[in-house]
C-alpha cells in the first residue's frame, strides 16, 4: 500500500487486503482517492458499505455479491476484470521467476505463464482486439507504477541502481558470460542495485553474479559450471530454465537485483535470476523505463544493434539533462567500441563541448567499469 507522501498528494494505492484494513483501523471513512488493484473484498463487504465510495477506483477486484452494484450506485469508479486475458491487467506488484516460470520443474517452459502470455499476444488479431489493447496497456502502467514503489524503497535506503546493458547471444560457459557475472557480482557487493533488460545472454549473466553477491566466490563458479551445460535457450527453453533453477535450488537466498524484460522479444525468455521481474508488453516503454530507472549509471558490454540503440537513447539524455543531471556511461571493450563498433567516435562528437563528455568512460576490464561507475 502507497500512503501520500506530500502534501499534494491525493491518491492511496490499496494492493492487498491488509493495506485495507490498515487503513480502516486507522479510522477512514472515505475511499475517496483509494485506487485498489486487483484486490480480494468478498470478505469485507460490511467494511465498504460502511465508508463513503465517491472518488474511489477499483482495478480488477472481486466483491461479494451486490457489493459491486453498490458502490457504482455510490459513485465509485469500477474496473472489472476482462475476460480470457492469461494475465492480471491491474496487478499491484512486480512479477518474480517463480512466477512466471511456474510449473517448470516438471513440466515444458510452454506450459508455463509466462510462454502463454507469449502465445496469447500471437493470436490472429489480438494485437488489434480492443481487450487487448486495454489489457496491455493497463498491465504496463500497473508495472510502471509498482516499479516506481520498488525505486521509491531504493531512493529512500539511499541505494542507486545501476544498468548492465549487453547481447543475448552471449553463451553460458563463454569468457564474455563469466565477465558480466563477475561484473554484476562487484557492482551488487558495492551496494548497487543491478540492473538488466531481463532477458538470456549477458542480461542473465548480470542478474545471476549479483544474485550470489552474499555468496562466496566459489558459489559463482559453481553456478557457472552447472549452466555451461546448457549453454543457451535454443534447442530447449526448457532445459536451459531447468539448469538455472538447479542453481536457484543450490543457492535459495540472493541478493536482491531486478530484470525489465519484455513480451515484445518473447522468443527470448526471461531469466530467473532477477528476483524483482517488471516485464512489458510494449517493448519501447520498457526501454526507455529501463534507461531512466539507471540513476547510478549505465555499463555497456559488448553487444549488437539492441545495445547500440541503447547507448544512444542513453546518450540523449545526458545529451539533454541538465547541468549536473548528467550520468555515467561505460563502454567496456576499447577495440570492440573503438573499431569494431566503432561507437566511441560518434559519443565524443556528439559530447564534446559538452559537460556529459567527462561522463563517457571507455575502459577494457569489469574492475575499471566499477571504479568507473563508483566515482
Amino acid at each position: 500500500m502507497n500512503v501520500p507522501t506530500s502534501p499534494h498528494s491525493r491518491t492511496v494505492e490499496v494492493e492487498e487486503v491488509a493495506g485495507f484494513d490498515a487503513l480502516i483501523a486507522g479510522g477512514a471513512k472515505s475511499m475517496h482517492g483509494w485506487i485498489f488493484q486487483a484486490v480480494d473484498l468478498r470478505t469485507r463487504s460490511s467494511e465498504l458499505v460502511a465508508l463513503r465510495a465517491p472518488g474511489a477506483i477499483f482495478l480488477g477486484c472481486l466483491f461479494a455479491p451486490e457489493i459491486e452494484n453498490l458502490l457504482r450506485s455510490r459513485g465509485a469508479l469500477i474496473f472489472p476484470t476482462l475476460p480470457n486475458i492469461p494475465f492480471n491487467a491491474y496487478r499491484g506488484h512486480l512479477y518474480t521467476g517463480a512466477e512466471l516460470y511456474a510449473g517448470i520443474a516438471g513440466g515444458d517452459y510452454e506450459s508455463v505463464p509466462d510462454a502463454l502470455i507469449y502465445q496469447w499476444t500471437l493470436q490472429r488479431g489480438r494485437g488489434r482486439a480492443l481487450d487487448a489493447t486495454l489489457a496491455t496497456a493497463m498491465h504496463d502502467h500497473a508495472i510502471s507504477d509498482a516499479l516506481d514503489d520498488f525505486m521509491t524503497t531504493l531512493a529512500g535506503a539511499g541505494i542507486r541502481t545501476v544498468g548492465i546493458m549487453g547481447g543475448h547471444r552471449s553463451a553460458r560457459g563463454s569468457t564474455e558470460y563469466a565477465q558480466a557475472a563477475h561484473l554484476g557480482r562487484s557492482l551488487a557487493r558495492q551496494g548497487f542495485m543491478v540492473a538488466t533488460g531481463g532477458g538470456p545472454g549477458t542480461m542473465e549473466a548480470a542478474n545471476l553474479g549479483a544474485y550470489l553477491a552474499g555468496y562466496d566466490d566459489d558459489a559463482l563458479d559453481s553456478a557457472l559450471g552447472t549452466l555451461a551445460c546448457v549453454p543457451g535457450f535454443r534447442p530447449s527453453v526448457s532445459a536451459w530454465a531447468q539448469a538455472a533453477e538447479a542453481v536457484l535450488a543450490q543457492f535459495p537466498t540472493g541478493t536482491k537485483n531486478l530484470g525489465i524484460p519484455t513480451w515484445f522479444y518473447g522468443h527470448e525468455p526471461p531469466n530467473v535470476f532477477a528476483t524483482s521481474v517488471a516485464k512489458y508488453f510494449a517493448n519501447s516503454v520498457r526501454e526507455a523505463v529501463l534507461l531512466a530507472r539507471c540513476d547510478g549509471g549505465i555499463i555497456f558490454l559488448p553487444g549488437a544493434a539492441g545495445t547500440v540503440q541503447e547507448i544512444f537513447q542513453d546518450a540523449c539524455e545526458n545529451y539533454y539533462a541538465s547541468e549536473g543531471g548528467e550520468r555515467p556511461m561505460v563502454l567496456v571493450g576499447r577495440r570492440y567500441w573503438e573499431k569494431d563498433l566503432p561507437v566511441r567516435p560518434l559519443l565524443a562528437a556528439l559530447a564534446s563541448g559538452r559537460t556529459m563528455a567527462g561522463r563517457i568512460h571507455v575502459v577494457d576490464t569489469v574492475e575499471q567499469a566499477c571504479q568507473a561507475i563508483a566515482h
